[in-house]
């Protein structure tokens, strides 16, 4: 098992590398100055990475002759919104950024969601590399290029296709992570091998706990795994006008649990990942697309990794509505001719989409669900 790997997302002269292993930040000057068309970039954080991370990569670049400035934002979901986006421009552009400059987001999802959009707009248009430090961004959010921010009326709302120049996914900063935010981060692993790959699914039911637990060869077997699978299907449906669609499995039921917990700590997205993907399975069971036994397989997974695997483990579970939730659905991106599009499961490792699921059907599953809480 490589300690190093690399996955090439093929998007032809817009394509790039996604490296995997332990010490990349220590080495990124190596790796980013052969992009750059000037030896200067300008890395974005946030204040909890950049306490833990910051110093290590400005001292990669000074090894390369690299100059760099840094901008450092509150951290939080808060920050994907229209006030933090217009913060983060400004303060870009107060630097005097040039067209041809790259950023650089050091951070989780939300700082490489922000990066990725700031830098699909600014000067009409910038590179940027992405240096995911948790694993959630590591295997998701910073390949393929999807860009956002929130609105009120939903996460995601506002965005761009932009894809990065680099991702540099460093999978001994993975111990630096709250355990917490780890376990999230394991959801979208997971999601993987439930939405294509079966033989992935049972090689984390038995490595997941030795992955959460720190072994570093096999986080890097899971990241690279991850990254290879989502890889291959950004190059087929970059717009995510197809097979792209699959890889929100459980996140239509998980944006609405978000947003009906206000995007805060009470449930964080990869938490909220776990139980949609629960739920998906629910779904297709009384559907008919699936057996009614893997559910609870599932469950029993997400659970043993320290994940909400029902309805009734989101924090204060007994006051949602399932009408509330229901409406949450319906910002969905996914939405198609105001019907609601699920991506459901005919089998561990073989995801469908649906768009003809009565929403009496959801409405049902939802309040026996909260029944239980």
């Amino acid at each position: 098992m490589s300690l190093h790997q690399t996955v090439r997302v093929d998007l032809d002269d817009r394509g790039y590398d996604i490296r995997v292993g332990g010490g990349l930040l220590e080495r990124a000057g190596e790796h980013i100055a052969p992009l750059l068309r000037r030896p200067f970039a300008v890395i974005v954080t946030d204040q909890h990475v950049a306490a833990r991370h910051l110093d290590t990569l400005k001292r990669a670049l000074a090894l390369k002759n690299i100059g760099c400035e840094a901008v450092i934002l509150p951290p939080g979901e808060k920050q994907k919104s229209y006030a933090g986006f217009e913060q983060l421009c400004e303060a870009l552009l107060a630097l005097k950024i040039e067209r041809r400059d790259h950023l650089i987001a050091l951070g989780g999802g939300v700082v490489g969601d922000l990066v990725g959009f700031a830098a699909s707009v600014l000067r009409r248009g910038m590179d940027f590399i992405q240096v995911p430090t948790s694993l959630l961004a590591q295997v998701d959010s910073s390949v393929g290029g999807k860009t956002a921010i929130n609105s009120r009326q939903g996460k995601n709302l506002i965005g761009a296709f932009h894809q990065p120049r680099l991702v540099l996914a460093d999978v001994a900063l993975l111990d630096t992570l709250p355990p917490r935010e780890l376990r999230a981060g394991y959801a979208e692993v997971v999601k993987y091998g439930l939405l294509g790959d079966a033989d992935f699914y049972a090689w984390l039911e038995q490595n997941g706990a030795k992955l959460l637990a720190g072994d570093l060869g096999l986080r890097t077997e899971a990241v690279a795994r991850c990254c290879a699978h989502k890889a291959r299907i950004v190059a087929a449906d970059e717009r995510e006008e197809g097979e792209r669609a699959l890889l929100n499995l459980g996140h239509t039921f998980g944006h609405a649990l978000e947003a009906e917990t206000g995007y805060s700590q009470r449930l964080l997205h990869g938490e909220g990942v776990a139980v949609g993907m629960a739920l998906a399975f629910r779904l297709s069971a009384a559907l008919g697309l699936c057996g009614h036994e893997l559910a609870p397989r599932v469950e029993a997974h997400l659970a043993d990794s320290g994940l909400p695997a029902k309805l009734a483990d989101v924090d204060g579970a007994r006051a949602f509505a399932p009408s509330v939730l229901l409406e949450h659905m319906k910002q969905d991106k996914k939405v198609r001719d105001g019907k609601l599009v699920f991506i459901l499961a005919e089998a561990i490792g073989r995801a469908v989409q649906k768009n003809d699921v009565l929403p009496q059907v959801v409405e049902t599953l939802l309040a026996e669900q909260l029944a239980a809480a």
